[in-house]
């Protein structure tokens, strides 16, 4: 009783956040999206990446501690995406359209703020590692799938100079050679950064009224398979790999999460089927009310 106590304590901050933004949404109808736009333009360009940045430049980051958590973090992500890939051929579906939401979960803006609230303030610089090894496998396999059998290919260097990519470069430097900020700087880069975990919340919310029940198939499929593919390897990670308590738990909570939002706005830059990834992404973050819990329940220490 007291861990489920626990695990709702976790979540239901999480979701009223997310309902509170999509509350607002219907409520102000087609002009919330302008509305959104600059705010998220500021969240991607400037407070997600001082987010990244100070959580590794902290000095409780410990990039050693958490090499094996990005190593899990980057099996985890490849492994959901081998798993996806049959599953696709089995139901006809379009590997580029289902393979790439499977291998980059939602560990931003529910992941991030998930783990902060289950493990305090120090499990948040975990989480941005795992934030970190998902972004990396998604901007490479993931985008190299998408493109697949097109004409135009994005060059890497764009990818290598936005500014998640520099933050964490960055970031990973001064965690390796032990550089430390001014603590007033540092104070003031770390609130901005922090503040954009409500925003990507409220963000999320906004952006659900966008996507529909159209595609429900393969939405339900996506919904499932995302979470459930993570657990597996997660899973069969956790006989593997040398975890502390912490780390474990982590690592499952990270497995649980439902495909990014994130998903859908490259589906539409691409072109590829984006009603399709908007009924995965929308199936997805409801089924998170039963994955998340389950994967929580999963890791955390009884």
């Amino acid at each position: 009783m007291q861990v489920f106590e626990r695990i709702l304590g976790i979540i239901l901050p999480v979701f009223i956040i997310i309902a509170v933004g999509y509350g607002y949404a219907r409520f102000r109808g087609e002009r919330v999206r302008s509305d959104m736009a600059s705010v998220n333009r500021v969240s991607m360009d400037v407070l997600c990446p001082l987010l990244v940045f100070t959580a590794l430049a902290a000095k409780d980051f410990d990039l050693v501690h958490n090499s094996t958590l990005i190593l899990a973090g980057v099996l985890i992500a490849l492994g959901s995406g081998l798993i996806a890939w049959p599953v696709a051929r089995l139901f006809g579906y379009d590997a580029r359209t289902f393979i790439p939401p499977m291998m980059y979960n939602n560990c931003g803006n529910m992941g991030l703020p998930l783990a902060a609230l289950a493990f305090g303030p120090s499990g948040l610089s975990a989480a941005v590692a795992l934030f970190m090894a998902c972004n990396l496998i998604y901007f490479s396999a993931g985008i190299k799938i998408i493109e697949s059998g097109r004409s135009y290919h994005t060059p890497m260097w764009k990818f290598l100079v936005s500014p998640m990519m520099l933050s964490m470069a960055i970031g990973m430097l001064f965690a390796i050679f032990k550089i430390t900020l001014p603590a007033p700087l540092m104070m003031a880069l770390k609130m901005l950064g922090d503040s954009c975990i409500p925003i990507m919340l409220f963000a999320l919310g906004v952006r659900m009224l966008d996507v529909n029940f159209k595609s429900w198939s393969i939405g339900l499929m996506g919904a499932i398979v995302c979470p459930v593919s993570g657990l597996i390897v997660a899973w069969l990670l956790d006989g593997v790999l040398t975890l502390t308590n912490a780390q474990r738990g982590q690592m499952y909570l990270f497995a649980s999460l439902p495909p990014a939002v994130f998903c859908f706005m490259v589906a539409e830059q691409y072109k590829q089927e984006p009603d399709k990834v908007a009924s995965i992404v929308l199936l997805g973050n409801l089924a998170a009310l039963a994955f998340v819990p389950l994967g929580l329940w999963m890791g955390l220490p009884r």
